[in-house]
This record gives structure tokens, C-alpha cells and sequence, in this order.
């Protein structure tokens, strides 16, 4: 078993930033064998994929709506992924969840939500205009 824990969510004005963090505990498997995600879910809306980053940490994707404004990253040693969030707007708004998966390969990256068996509860991110 795999439990994740999210902090760092908040209230940021339009433009600003926030960095979330993801920590990772458990017997079953260590980071190292894990690749990771960031989803978000905004009200009425269906969970959707924000960013992956693969067991090695050397490949990463992101949706087309974080592009250029997103970067996920993880430090094994802390069993800890994050996601850097800039240029922050209205519409960036939901719970953010990180998610984790034992990653086939070392540069594996999963998109789906089905993908993935572990999963955060979640952190609120609210972005005013």
C-alpha cells in the first residue's frame, strides 16, 4: 500500500504562484519504483490530467492548458513529487490531486486516472481575478 499526503494548496491572485507537494509513504513500494501525476478537478467538471513524470524523472508531459506555465518534479530522497505552479488564472481553480503508479518501465508515463491505483485526498487551489 501506498499513501500519498498533498499540501500547499491556497488562495492566490491571478499571475501569482503556488508550489504543491506530494508526499509518499508506504511498505509496498518505494518512489523509486513509482511513476507519478498531478490531476485536478474544478467543481462540476471531471478529474483531468495535469502533469506525469516517469520512475526515472527524465521524462515528464503535461496537459496543453499547464504548458509553459506547470513543471512537476520529484525528489526520491524526500519520497516527495511537486508541482510548480506560475502565471496562475481564474480558470486553474479546482483540488489537485497527485496520484502514483508502479511504473512498468523507467521512463513509463500514464495519462489516465485509471492508470493509476494510488491516490492523494486532495488539495484546494483557488485562483482570484
Amino acid at each position: 500500500q501506498v499513501q500519498l499526503v498533498e499540501s500547499g494548496g491556497g488562495l492566490v491572485l491571478a499571475g501569482g504562484s503556488l508550489r504543491l507537494a506530494c508526499a509518499a509513504s508506504g511498505r509496498a513500494y518505494s518512489l523509486l519504483d513509482m511513476g507519478l501525476g498531478w490531476f485536478r478537478q474544478a467543481p462540476g467538471k471531471e478529474r483531468a490530467f495535469v502533469a506525469a513524470i516517469s520512475r526515472s524523472g527524465d521524462v515528464t508531459r503535461y496537459a496543453e492548458f499547464v504548458k509553459g506555465r506547470f513543471t512537476i518534479s520529484r525528489e526520491n530522497a524526500k519520497n516527495t513529487v511537486y508541482l510548480q505552479m506560475n502565471s496562475l488564472r481564474p480558470e486553474d481553480t479546482a483540488v489537485y490531486y497527485c496520484a502514483a503508479a508502479v511504473g512498468r518501465y523507467s521512463t513509463t508515463i500514464y495519462y489516465s486516472s485509471d492508470e493509476y491505483p494510488y491516490w492523494g485526498q486532495g488539495t484546494q487551489v483557488t485562483v482570484s481575478s
